[in-house]
């Protein structure tokens, strides 16, 4: 039985890497989600006109790497306390989201969120929204697996 994680936390290729190579994740893909519009483009996206946050799906093996274990490598992979921004990168399209897929998925993150923000670690507040999955629009062919392809990544 697999299950599914939904994050986003800035761009979607460097939140892909941090990830696909992990020991219990079967697949991961990019793309848009928590927003208005059907099947949107990355130039839509990139315009602000839509509210989708560039996300990973990622289908996992809760048997291997639990959901904890992705939690902790989502607030690890980017800083939680940026509104709308990760390092350069600036717009809604970038916030720091968990778009959870059960009840017990999202009594999870609530926790997580709440040791994080009162573990002194940050020094600012976590800004992160934890709302339900919404659909998931699969980003354009030349976004999947990108660093992996192209060079480059975040070094995860």
């Amino acid at each position: 039985m697999t299950e599914k994680a939904t994050f986003a936390a800035g761009c979607f290729w460097g939140v892909e890497d941090a990830f696909m190579s992990l020991t219990g994740v079967l697949a991961t893909r990019v793309g848009y989600t928590g927003g208005r519009t059907d099947n949107p483009t990355y130039p839509e996206v990139c315009g602000h006109g839509t509210g989708h946050a560039e996300a990973l799906e990622i289908t996992f093996d809760p048997t291997v790497v639990s959901y904890r274990e992705l939690l902790k490598i989502f607030w690890e992979c980017h800083d939680p306390t940026q509104l709308n921004r990760q390092g350069p990168d600036i717009g809604d399209q970038y916030r720091s989201a968990i778009f959870y897929h059960s009840a017990e998925q999202k009594r999870m993150a609530e926790e997580a969120l709440e040791q994080l923000d009162h573990s002194g670690r940050l020094r600012r507040r976590i800004v992160t929204q934890i709302v339900p999955a919404a659909t998931f629009w699969e980003a354009e062919a030349y976004h999947q697996k990108y660093h992996a392809r192209n060079g480059g990544g975040c070094g995860f």
